[in-house]
């Protein structure tokens, strides 16, 4: 009698057959970008430890051409990872009713967004004026 060899299902490249897979790879590589911009913040505050010299040298690197580019990526990424996730707050959250109508998916992500934006530019403001 012939033994079979269990069948082994290839997992090579499962995300790039469909493109939801695509899109949630996509997402899911944002928090790359999210933990690099975590590192160099973090890497701002031991630099502001360990005095002012080392410090401002720190913040002149920051302001490079190539640092500046990488600021432009994280700003690109950080937009996308934010749609993204108010994106798929509709699908996650319970329906929301009002007048005994579901309130519209398009809605809540919109309402998220606007939110996002209008805090971060309150919080922007609060800084501006503090600063000066």
């Amino acid at each position: 009698m012939a033994i079979r060899r269990p069948y082994v299902r290839p997992m090579d490249g499962w995300w790039r057959r469909d493109p939801f897979f695509i899109r949630y790879m996509a997402r899911e590589a944002t928090a790359v970008f999210v933990v690099a911009y975590a590192a160099i913040l973090l890497v701002s505050v031991v630099r502001l430890s360990r005095g002012e010299a080392s410090y401002d040298a720190w913040m002149a690197g920051l302001g490079s051409g190539a640092m500046i580019a990488a600021y432009a990526a994280l700003v690109a990424a950080f937009a996308y990872h934010t749609y993204t996730w108010f994106a798929i707050m509709p699908k996650t959250m319970p329906p929301i009713m009002i007048a005994r109508k579901r309130l519209a998916p398009g809605v809540i992500t919109a309402s998220g967004i606007l939110v996002s934006v209008l805090v971060s530019l309150a919080l922007f403001a609060a800084v501006r004026v503090l600063a000066s």
